[in-house]
């Protein structure tokens, strides 16, 4: 039943059950309803309380139903009819209370929460916007400045915030308690929002509101019709603003934006340890060892450090541990600055980091990972000192980008425990984890990586071995294309900004910059004696590299940075390019925004069924989460994958052949894709039948 009703003397306690978050689906609508209906008219009951069973109130709607028609009964009509009731009824806040779940609370005459219960209205998120009173109601609560910087943002408070902001009436560690002996005379008289007066008007708090929602969720429809509605209360009366509310939500919540997003909600929802390791032997790793301690390795360090897990760095000599310490003290020190960490905290967790010489004392770690640099030989070298100096049921970790990982595993003695964990920087703030499965990681060793990824709330997604894995062997094609169009006519930050057009923070660009121009030069240095003599291959790079231009670092790179500040565009750049376009005889066209984004998105999309084909990716979410959590690739358009099948598989090989006619060495049609298109089938369709011949021969 995902509504119960208990009786308490004269008390009513309406519990929310439907584990495990308690989404308010039609059933718990329904229940809601029958439940009000009939103790709306019990009189010897004389107060109602609301309330979660389990950790959470309810963690909002069940977005699976908002792609299909509403379904009655509808959650507005059913919170107007908590609204309504002549009896006091109070919101016992036990936990999450987000979404449709805060607008139950909302009409409420009272609300007591946990300090520890997460509040908000994070729809905007999922590209729609509250759709049962939560633009209308929280106004009226807490004023417009608060109310519209929280909706439109998406924002989550806890507790004490929420009391301070006035989303909550009191605290109480038994929320539950509380509202069974609290004096409830004063609600009596207590008007509900619906009839409360409108709000004052603040177009300062509007204004700054649109300038953020532009900025920081640039392209997305949702933040800016909460805005509006937001902005209504101040105007109209309740019940026009809720038809309008309630118009917005259906409207908005079909666009391709918001289709997008929930695709990502659930892609991300289902990132975890797959079913098959489900009942697999898990180490919880309580040690671990990190080898080498430069920026990504201190990173890694702290992140781990932060979930509660004892940390030896490992070093090459006392200037190696110097650097080291200084890196992690670092982090350490901006933790602080940034009020995420007090002094007394922070002192306890570094005791929890040894940076120390050589590999002694690490016989009981239950986990290594290598963070040295891009060289198969240390790597090797590094892994055979780590299986020499580790229990032998220890995981042994390489984070390389892009080597070769069976290869490496060659250099212990008992290869199926090592795999990839390919963290991405800053390690300890990035969500996404490449969880790489070599040819013979053992599945404990899987799953143990999985259990890790969860204690570090990453995203985690598993890799095949290839070059690059799923989000470098992409990333690869996309520089590589965009460098192409560079020769051809376009220039580097006309390209930037072509990509932050279509959704991007940074153009490629620009994230050269910011990692260095020698991190990639050094990859293609490395595949060079494997390069296709016959693909083209754009060598600007290489010489900007050569002249010293490295990026931010060095304060040049594909932009000038002058006294360390923001990036400026160089003329001299546009010289060496029509140098080298001239040396390469290629004669310069232009390209529109729109040519450089379906070129560059196109060769992406190819690579991306290539992988998926090969089985280096899962499953087409799986890509879609590392695009997104790994490379920036707009999360409101859903991923790399989603992206494609929203445009059309057929219409993107159309655009790949067309290429074709130009270049076939670099654009070759991948064989996955061209059997969809010619199947008349979606990728949806491909994995089901995937899923249900892997059921088969399971079976």
């Amino acid at each position: 039943m995902a509504v119960r009703t208990e009786i308490r003397g004269d008390a009513a306690i309406v519990y929310l059950d439907s584990p495990p978050v308690n989404a308010i689906s039609k059933d718990i609508r329904q229940g809601l309803k029958d439940s009000f209906d009939t103790l709306t008219k019990d009189d010897n009951i004389s107060r109602i309380i609301l309330t979660g069973a389990g950790k959470f109130f309810a963690a909002g709607a069940d977005a699976r139903e908002f792609d299909g028609p509403p379904i009655e009964p509808h959650l507005p009509d059913v919170a107007a009819l908590i609204e309504a009731c002549p009896k006091p009824c109070i919101a016992a806040i036990n936990g999450a209370a987000l979404g449709g779940g805060y607008e139950l609370a909302l009409v409420c005459k009272y609300r007591v929460a946990t300090p520890g219960a997460l509040l908000g209205l994070p729809e905007v998120t999922l590209g729609v916007i509250p759709g049962a009173g939560g633009t209308q109601r929280l106004p009226r609560l807490i004023g417009v400045a608060s109310a519209v910087s929280l909706i439109s943002q998406g924002q989550l408070v806890k507790g004490k915030k929420a009391l301070e902001l006035g989303l909550i009436d009191h605290l109480a560690d038994d929320p539950l308690e509380y509202a069974l002996t609290m004096d409830i005379a004063p609600l009596a008289g207590k008007r509900p929002l619906c009839d409360t007066a409108n709000p004052t008007p603040d177009d300062a708090a509007i204004t700054a509101a649109r300038e953020q929602a532009s900025k920081r969720m640039r392209g997305q429809t949702a933040p800016h019709r909460a805005i509006d509605l937001v902005e209504l209360t101040t105007t109209t009366g309740f019940d026009t603003g809720m038809v309008r509310e309630r118009e917005t939500f259906l409207e908005i919540r079909q666009l391709d934006q918001a289709r997008a997003l929930r695709h990502m909600f659930f892609a991300e929802r289902g990132a975890k340890m797959p079913a098959s390791l489900q009942n697999v032997n898990a180490t919880d790793i309580t040690k671990a060892v990190v080898v080498g301690g430069g920026n990504m390795g201190a990173s890694i360090a702290y992140g781990m450090n932060g979930a509660g897990i004892a940390v030896t760095v490992i070093e090459t000599d006392s200037d190696a541990v110097e650097r080291a310490t200084s890196n992690i003290d670092r982090l350490f020190a901006a933790a602080l600055k940034r009020g995420l960490l007090d002094q007394d905290t922070a002192d306890k967790r570094r005791e929890q980091i040894t940076i120390q010489v050589g590999y002694g004392g690490i016989s009981d770690a239950g986990l290594a990972i290598e963070a040295v640099i891009e060289n198969m030989d240390i790597k090797k070298i590094v892994l055979a000192e780590l299986d020499a100096a580790l229990p032998a049921h220890a995981v042994i970790a390489t984070n390389t980008s892009y080597l070769d990982i069976d290869e490496m595993a060659g250099a212990v003695a008992d290869p199926a425990r090592v795999l990839g964990l390919h963290f991405f920087s800053p390690a300890h703030i990035m969500k996404l984890l490449e969880i790489v499965q070599a040819d013979k990681t053992a599945p404990e060793t899987l799953a143990t990586a999985f259990r890790l990824a969860a204690r570090l709330r990453k995203v985690p997604v598993l890799a095949g071995v290839c070059d690059g894995f799923i989000g470098n062997r992409i990333y690869a094609r996309y520089r590589e294309y965009a460098d192409i169009i560079m020769i051809d006519g376009s220039l580097p930050w006309e390209i930037d900004e072509a990509m932050v057009d279509f959704g991007y923070a940074m153009g490629p660009y620009a994230v050269q910059d910011l990692s260095g121009l020698d991190i990639a030069y050094a990859n293609r240095k490395r595949l060079a004696p494997t390069r296709d003599p016959n693909r083209r291959y754009v060598a600007i790079a290489d010489r900007m590299v050569e002249e010293g231009r490295l990026g931010r670092k060095a304060g040049v790179g594909w932009y000038r940075y002058p006294g360390g500040g923001g990036a400026v565009i160089d003329p001299l750049l546009e010289d060496l390019i029509c140098d080298e376009a001239h040396f390469a005889k290629v004669t310069r066209g232009e390209f529109t925004d729109p040519e450089i984004q379906d070129q560059l998105l196109a060769m992406m999309i190819n690579e991306a069924f290539d992988i998926l084909d090969e089985g280096i990716a899962a499953s087409a979410a799986d890509i879609d989460l590392v695009l997104v959590y790994g490379y920036g690739f707009p999360r409101w358009r859903g991923g790399l994958m989603h992206y494609a099948q929203t445009v059309g598989l057929a219409k993107i090989l159309g655009q790949i052949k067309e290429y074709a006619r130009l270049d076939p060495v670099i654009w070759q049609p991948s064989r996955l894709l061209r059997q969809l298109v010619q199947d008349g089938q979606s990728i949806e369709d491909y994995e089901n039948e995937k899923a249900a011949r892997t059921s088969g021969q399971r079976g």
